[in-house]
C-alpha cells in the first residue's frame, strides 16, 4: 500500500466507526492481540491490552463480528476494539477512564495523525530535553 492509498483511507475514518470483519489470525494468543480483516486494503489488528485476560474468551479465526476504530496513526494498520463487550477486557471502562479518559468524546471524530507536541523551552525537536 502507498503512502497516498493510506493518506485516502485514512481520510474516511472516524473514532469508534464501526466494521463487521473477520478475524484472520491469532498468533501467540495472550501475548500481541488478533488480526482483523474489516475489507478494507489495510489490516485491522486488536491489542491485547483490549482483550479479556483470558485467551480463552478471544475471539478466534473465523469469527466474523462488529468491531470500532480504536486508533490510526503513522502505521499503516487500523486498531480496532471488539463491539461485543464479550470480547473486551472485564475492567474496559475503568481501563479507558485511566488511559483513553476522552475516548467518549472522539467518537465519531475524524482519525487524524497525532500532532507533534508543543516544543516547551528546554526541549528539541524531536521531544527530549535538551541536554545540558
Amino acid at each position: 500500500m502507498t503512502e497516498a492509498e493510506w493518506t485516502r483511507i485514512r481520510r474516511g475514518l472516524r473514532f469508534g466507526q464501526v466494521f463487521e470483519g473477520t478475524v484472520v489470525r491469532v498468533p501467540r494468543p495472550g501475548a500481541i492481540g488478533i488480526f482483523v480483516d474489516i475489507g478494507l486494503s489495510v489490516g485491522g489488528f486488536v491489542d491485547v491490552l483490549l482483550l479479556p485476560e483470558q485467551t480463552k474468551d478471544w475471539p478466534t479465526e473465523g469469527t466474523v463480528a462488529d468491531f470500532e476504530i480504536w486508533w490510526a496513526d503513522s502505521r499503516r494498520q487500523i486498531r480496532l476494539k471488539p463491539s461485543d463487550s464479550h470480547y473486551l477486557r472485564n475492567d474496559f471502562t475503568g481501563f479507558v477512564e485511566r488511559f483513553r479518559p476522552k475516548w467518549p468524546s472522539e467518537v465519531g471524530r475524524l482519525v487524524r495523525d497525532p500532532e507533534p507536541p508543543p516544543l516547551d523551552e528546554g526541549q528539541e525537536a524531536g521531544g527530549w530535553p535538551q541536554a545540558t
